[in-house]
Formats: structure tokens, C-alpha cells, sequence
């Protein structure tokens, strides 16, 4: 078959650059020149962009030569705004030769009033948005006939976007334009995604006739560890700190940009504070970036990123995505990125282009971090990556679109429902879902029929449901979106100068003259007007550091397995590698003092102390997990024995401690009784939500959900709600609902999602039944092992004050290495 004109031109493209073609591009070329639809999977930095970019112009071309007008072509969907500049800038540089005359744009939230002015006139060819944006535009009056000659619709990194509810929210805006268009073509771009089939379904529907096209391209990446002179024998979180601050400049030194990965906003502005304490000549060279940033000091960094002028730059997950900074030669991850897909696409922002290296270097805090990298490593070479969790019902996420395609020229009940249905979460909606669903925003449910701003969608004479009010119109367009986080204020210096945006409960708990560190800068805090921060710059480093959102993610499965099988391999003498060889005088003391957890063996260790009997038990499930499992222990204790248990948990195990003896023996066999052995998955349900405060979990949850759903609306421009508020109209309707309108399906969706999100009921299930095939090593304990040292801290840090923490750790260990000598 003879290649077109633009087939032609663009391997021309591609060779005047020096480039080879891969498989997988012409593979998605002649799929989408066809029309077909697809995934593409693909490594970080391996051509994605440009095999599906192509491919929609060689679409383009074909239904051109039918005699196809001008207008919106081309819709690319990104997760971020930052990506979203980035992605228009590629788009254009290849678009200037193989599309010319074609309009490349952008419309994010940081598209400017006159550019938005514009679009409204005439759209460009090609629009490259968020789904907050999308939405947005599918709440126009005349959305329909703006998407009309739509022909492409391309996601970006949906991998990151499938297992959230902005991926739902990314289903049913699909499920519309679908409808208005039955030859839409979608693709959709990941990497570092182990269940694909379940991803390519989700993003075309459940009757998925598209094609799946894994690009195998030999992409080497490197995972390699920098090895603590003394990683000390008796570990605890964050213990080796600052003793890697030495090592971490000098691999900084080597390259000519490094990025540094921290996992909490809080550890990155530390490092960051404490590599310009110790290289001060390095100020204006490296730089800070997380998402409590201002907009325009997060702009600033990328832009020098990409042009090489920051030797490094410290940062969160806000760099995780596909931003292409090329001049990128080293990745640092401080700390376990606790998952293998987040390693690999952290290792993918280095050696950004075909045929260069990743590489990451992890940086351990913590000795047992080592065993991370080292399981990472084997489970990448094995091809082990973890699957993205999708959504189920997400009630929240309907109503609000209910009223958004209501705003967006109004919708027909049998019509709606049937498209809802196309979109997968929602593929086993049931007639009475729906039902309620409409009924909740078209009277408020059962409670709020009363109040008229709760009748947010009404039918007219036709049947076709709208919205009544234009205040109700703007409310609901300017709360569009399923990104829910904690009240933010601004963070603004006396002479008006802004820094960036911080959570309110933070702010809440400082005083006149405490010292914060924020965006790399020691910060003396004022006062409070307005719902913006004042403060001025402080010197000292005394006061409190900031726990931002993100804080601790959970060890995810498939790294918890591979660490897992690491330890068998210590256990048998056949552990290899240089995480390793650092670990074993660690291991060999937890060995001769207790023993080693395996995938055959679940360690459980008892022992006795001045604080009360302990119990520590070692599930290598995460600490999400660990937490319900401690809490379901702990009650179904109780009920053989009544006893008051604390708890303490971390990614490895937790522990629970009490004032009296407790024969753990039968309770971990069983024997006496089924039905009181402690890893029963027998009434598993009602024992979790008997054994926490399931309705101040719920209760929290409901805020989320209640802002989704509309019911919480948090002010206009100039004039936001603070926390408190917010929090106080969310626990009112909560309220209402429990004891007026019980069959709420919110407060049913609340409960779930503390769950299976919160709590991982799921992954809990699975684990006790993992627990049940292990044999129970039970250990009765002279003193604490090296890996009840770190739960043991763990509980400590509730208790005591950094300094006091410090002191009381540094007694205990000397106590135990004495004992170990």
C-alpha cells in the first residue's frame, strides 16, 4: 500500500533529525489512519506523543480528502496545566511542518480572559485541556456544536488519570462526545501500568474494539542505591537523615542536572534548606518545586529545567508526569518511592529520549529502605509493575455531571442514563441509582426538597431536565472538578509580595512569631486577615515544619512481595547485591534475636517491658493496611480479654502494646475457637467498622464528597470560605442524612470509600488470607529487634518532641548495640 503525502513528509521528519521509527509508532499510525481506536503503553521518554500525534493528522488527512471542514479536530486531555504548556509547545514544533495553517492551543485554568475570548469566537484545530476544563466546556449551552467536528480524542498519561475520580469525570465526558459523535476516535498514552487490558477497556468503554499497542523499545533503567557508611543496626524512620546529605551533593556534583525526589512537600523544602546550608554558593543554581508553590515560581523552574540553567532542583510528585526536561541526567529519590511503577516513572524524567539510560539513585533514610531498593530492582528486571485500582459508582462524580450536561443544553432521563452507562465505572448503574441520583438533584433527595437552591435540575414541559437559575448556573460552573484538598490561604509577605498557598489547619495551629519553613525560605508568621497568611522573613531555624498533604503513601503490593522474597533469599544465605551486603549485619542480629519474615513465614514477636507487654507482627502489607489490621487485632483482643491496646504501624508491621499479659498463642491459631483466631476474614466487615470510629472517618470523608456532589459550595472569588465553615456545612448535612435520610446514597459512598481507599479493605481481605498460608513464627523477645526498634519509635513520635525523640532513641540504641556487641 503507497504511503500519503503525509506519511511521506513525515518520515522525512524523522529522518532529517537523525531518528529511527519505531514499530510501535507505525503500528498506532496505520491503527488511527484507519480510525481505530487505542492504548498505547509505552516507557517514559520512548516517542508516545509523537506515534498518537501523527496519528491523529493521518486521520485528519483521510477524512480531509472526504471534504471535511475546519474547526476542532483534536483533543488532547492532560492531568496537569504544567503538561498541558509543555504538550502545546511539542505539538507545535512538529505541527509548524506536518499540520501548517493548523491552530494549537491550549485552555487550562491558566488560560488568560483574552485567549478564552477568542477560543469563544472560533476554536482552534487542536485544544489541549484538563478534565476540569472539559467539563467545563460540556457546560456550555452550545457544547454540542462546538464538539461537532471533532474527530480525535487523545489522553495523556492515563495511567495517572484511571484510578482516580478525575478519570471518571474523564469517562463520562467521553460518553457524551461519543454520543454526539459515533466515528470519534480515542487513544490514550501510559506507562508503568500492570493491568492494561483493564486500562484500555475503562478509557473506550465497556464494548472496547480498539487495538492495544505496547511499544518495545529497549529502554535500559538503571535503579542503583548511594550506601550509608554506618546504616546502623537498629533502624528507624528518617534515622539516617542528614548523615546522606554529603553523598547526595557529591552525586549532584557529577551531573550536570539532577532532580531530587522527596515524597511530602515537607521533606522537600528540608533538603532543599539543607543543601543551600551546606553549598551556599549554589543559591540561584538549584531550586524548590512542589504544588504549594505559586503558579509563577513553579513556571519559573520549569522553564530553567528545560534550558539547563539549575544544577538541581528538589521536588514532590508535582515532577512526576511527562514534562520533558531533557538536559535531566541524574534522578535522586530520597527515601522508598514505595511502589515500582512511581520508581520507574521517576527514573523515566532522566534520559528523556529514545535510546538514553534512566537512571534512579535512591537515597535511604531509614537502613531498611536498602531492602526496598534492592526488591525494586529484582521485581523491575522481572517485569513487575502494580495495577491501577478504578472507581466504582462514584455518586459524587454523577451529580455533578447531572447538572453539568443540564447547564450544557439539557439532557432527557431514558437518553442520559443509557450514555452514563457507556462509561465504565458506571457500567452497573442500576435503574434505581440513577433514580436517586436525578431525584438528588432535582429536589435535594429526601431532606432538602425544602430549600430551592437543592433544586438544581428541573424538566420542563418536554421532559428535558435544565437548570432553572443562573446563580445556580455559575455556582456550579465554578466548582467543576473532583481535585478535593484541604482549605489552602495564601501565603503573602507584609509588603505583598506571594509565596505560594498553605493548608489552613497548618496556619491554625502557629502563633504570632513562630518560625515555618515554606518555599526554601525560614518565615516568621504574623497574622491571619482575610484568608491570606502575612509574614516576613525570620532568622533562626526554631519552630515548626510544615506537614503538607502527601504524606506517608502506603508500601504497595507487588514491592511489599519482592521484599518479601527478598528476605527468604537472606534467610537461605543466597541474598546478593550491595543493599544487601549493607543489610546483613541488621539481618544477622534479627536472626540471632528473633527471625526473618517470608512469604512462607509470618513473624510474630512478644515481649515484656517497663511500658507493658508488646506485640509485634510483621504482614509486609503497607501501612494502610497495617493500620485496619492493628485496629481489628486489637478489638477482637478485647472481646476474649478485655484489655486497652495502643497502636503503632509502619509499611513492615505494627504493634500493639498493653498493660497486661496476653497469651497470644491460641488467639493466632485459633484454637480457641474459628471464630476468635485473629486472622479470621469471618465477619470481616462488621469487625473493621466495630473496631474504629467509622463515623468520624466517614464524616470526614462526606466533606470530599459533599463538595463533588455540590452540596458545599466554597465562595466566590474574593470572598472563599475558610476550613471551618466548609467543614461545618459538610458535618450539618452529614448529619441530616444519618438521622432524616438514612438510605443516602452519599453516606453509603462515604463509608466505602473509607473502606477500600482509607483502609484497603480489599488489599486487607487479601492479606489475611495470605496470613492464613504462612506458617506464624512466634518470638518471645529478651529485648526489641532491629524491626521492632522501628515500630517502636514509630509510637514514640506521637508522644514526644523532636528533641526529646532524638534523645530517647539515642539512649535505646546504645542500650541494644551493647547488647549486640
Amino acid at each position: 500500500m503507497s504511503k500519503s503525502a503525509l506519511a511521506q513528509r513525515i518520515d522525512a521528519w524523522f529522518a532529517a533529525r537523525g531518528w529511527t521509527v519505531f514499530p510501535f509508532q507505525r503500528a498506532v499510525w496505520r491503527a488511527a489512519a484507519q480510525g481505530q481506536p487505542g492504548l498505547l503503553h509505552a516507557s517514559t521518554g520512548s516517542g508516545k506523543t509523537y506515534a498518537v500525534w501523527f496519528g491523529a493528522l493521518l486521520r485528519a488527512e483521510r477524512l480531509q480528502r472526504k471534504g471535511r471542514k475546519q474547526g476542532l479536530r483534536v483533543l488532547w486531555i492532560t492531568p496537569m496545566r504544567a503538561l498541558a504548556a509543555d504538550t502545546v509547545r511539542a505539538l507545535q514544533a512538529s505541527g509548524a511542518e506536518l499540520a501548517p495553517g493548523w491552530r494549537i492551543e491550549a485552555r487550562t485554568g491558566d488560560t488568560s480572559a483574552a485567549q478564552r475570548a477568542r477560543q469563544a469566537k472560533a476554536w482552534p484545530d487542536v485544544l489541549v485541556t484538563t478534565p476540569e476544563s472539559l467539563s467545563l466546556m460540556l457546560s456550555q449551552v452550545d457544547a454540542r456544536e462546538r464538539f461537532s467536528l471533532l474527530e480525535t480524542v487523545i489522553v495523556d498519561e492515563w495511567h495517572e488519570l484511571m484510578g482516580s475520580k478525575r478519570g471518571v469525570q474523564v469517562q463520562l465526558a467521553l460518553a457524551r462526545l461519543r454520543r454526539w459523535s459515533g466515528a470519534l476516535m480515542t487513544w490514550g498514552l501510559s506507562a508503568t501500568l500492570g493491568n492494561l487490558q483493564q486500562a484500555q477497556d475503562v478509557l473506550l468503554g465497556e464494548e472496547n474494539t480498539g487495538v492495544l499497542v505496547e511499544g518495545k523499545v529497549k529502554k535500559r533503567i538503571l535503579v542503583d542505591s548511594l550506601i550509608p557508611v554506618n546504616p546502623t543496626r537498629f533502624p528507624w524512620g528518617g534515622h539516617l537523615g542528614i548523615q546522606m546529605l554529603q553523598p547526595l551533593i557529591a552525586e549532584i556534583e557529577g551531573s550536570a542536572t539532577t532532580l531530587v525526589f522527596t515524597n511530602t512537600r515537607s521533606q522537600a523544602e528540608l533538603w532543599y534548606q539543607h543543601l543551600l546550608d551546606a553549598r551556599p554558593d549554589w543559591a540561584g543554581l538549584i531550586a524548590l518545586h512542589h504544588g504549594s508553590l505559586d503558579r509563577e515560581v513553579r513556571e519559573w523552574v520549569e522553564q530553567h529545567l528545560k534550558t539547563g540553567e539549575l544544577k538541581a532542583v528538589v521536588c514532590t510528585s508535582s515532577l512526576d508526569l511527562g514534562v520533558d526536561f531533557l538536559p535531566v541526567e541524574r534522578v535522586l529519590q530520597v527515601g522508598s518511592a514505595k511502589g515500582i511503577a512511581r520508581l520507574v516513572q521517576r527514573a523515566g524524567r532522566s534520559g528523556h529520549a529514545p535510546g538514553r539510560i534512566s537512571r534512579v539513585t535512591l537515597v535511604p533514610t531509614n537502613s531498611l529502605e536498602l531492602l526496598e531498593a534492592a526488591a525494586a530492582r529484582t521485581a523491575l528486571a522481572q517485569g513487575h509493575l502494580e495495577a491501577r485500582p478504578v472507581p466504582d459508582k462514584p455518586l459524587d462524580v454523577l451529580v455533578q455531571h447531572l447538572v453539568t450536561i443540564a447547564l450544557g443544553g439539557g439532557f432527557q432521563s431514558a437518553e442520559l442514563y443509557a450514555e452514563v452507562r457507556a462509561a465504565w465505572s458506571y457500567r452497573h448503574l442500576t435503574p434505581d441509582e440513577w433514580q436517586w441520583a436525578l431525584d438528588f438533584v432535582a429536589r435535594g433527595g429526601q431532606s432538602l426538597t425544602v430549600y430551592p437552591e437543592y433544586r438544581r435540575v428541573l424538566p420542563d414541559e418536554e421532559g428535558v431536565y435544565r437548570v432553572p437559575d443562573v446563580a445556580l448556573a455559575r455556582r456550579h460552573r465554578m466548582s467543576i472538578g473532583t481535585i478535593v484538598s484541604e482549605a489552602a490561604i495564601q501565603v503573602k509577605f507584609l509588603g505583598g509580595g506571594r509565596i505560594g498557598s498553605i493548608e489552613e489547619s497548618f496556619i491554625a495551629r502557629l502563633k504570632p512569631g513562630d518560625h515555618f519553613l515554606f518555599g526554601g525560605r525560614i518565615l516568621e508568621f504574623v497574622r491571619v486577615h482575610e484568608m491570606t497568611a502575612y509574614v516576613r522573613r525570620a532568622t533562626g531555624s526554631r519552630g515548626a515544619v510544615p506537614r503538607w498533604q502527601g504524606g506517608k503513601m502506603p508500601l504497595s503490593s507487588e514491592l511489599a512481595h519482592a521484599v518479601l522474597d527478598q528476605l527468604q533469599l537472606a534467610q537461605e544465605g543466597k541474598a546478593s547485591g550491595p543493599e544487601m551486603r549493607a543489610l546483613a549485619p541488621l539481618l544477622a542480629i534479627q536472626q540471632a534475636w528473633s527471625s526473618l519474615p517470608t512469604c512462607a513465614a509470618l513473624l510474630v514477636e512478644t515481649l515484656s517491658s517497663r511500658e507493658g507487654h508488646h506485640l509485634f507482627v510483621y504482614p509486609f502489607a503497607g501501612r494502610s493496611v497495617h493500620l485496619g489490621l492493628a485496629s481489628l487485632l486489637a478489638y477482637r483482643i478485647a472481646r476474649v480479654q478485655p484489655a486497652t491496646l495502643s497502636i503503632a504501624v509502619n509499611d513492615y508491621g505494627f504493634e500493639l502494646l498493653g498493660a497486661d499479659d496476653i497469651d497470644f498463642a491460641p488467639l493466632l491459631s485459633g484454637a480457641s475457637g474459628a471464630d476468635l483466631a485473629l486472622f479470621s476474614t469471618d465477619n470481616l466487615l462488621e469487625d473493621v467498622l466495630a473496631s474504629l470510629n467509622a463515623t468520624e472517618l466517614s464524616q470526614r470523608r462526606f466533606r470530599e464528597i459533599a463538595r463533588i456532589a455540590g452540596l458545599v459550595f466554597q465562595g466566590y472569588p474574593g470572598q472563599p470560605k475558610s476550613a471551618r465553615q466548609l467543614q461545618a456545612s459538610s458535618s450539618l448535612f452529614f448529619e441530616v442524612f444519618r438521622k432524616h435520610d438514612a438510605a443516602n446514597l452519599l453516606l453509603t459512598q462515604a463509608q466505602r470509600e473509607v473502606l477500600e481507599q482509607e483502609l484497603e479493605l480489599t488489599r486487607l481481605r487479601a492479606t489475611l488470607r495470605e496470613l492464613h498460608g504462612r506458617r506464624i513464627s512466634l518470638q518471645a523477645l529478651e529485648r526489641a529487634s532491629p524491626f521492632a526498634f522501628g515500630l517502636m519509635v514509630e509510637r514514640f513520635r506521637e508522644q514526644l518532641t523532636t528533641e526529646k525523640l532524638s534523645d530517647r532513641v539515642a539512649r535505646l540504641v546504645s542500650a541494644l548495640e551493647k547488647a549486640a556487641a
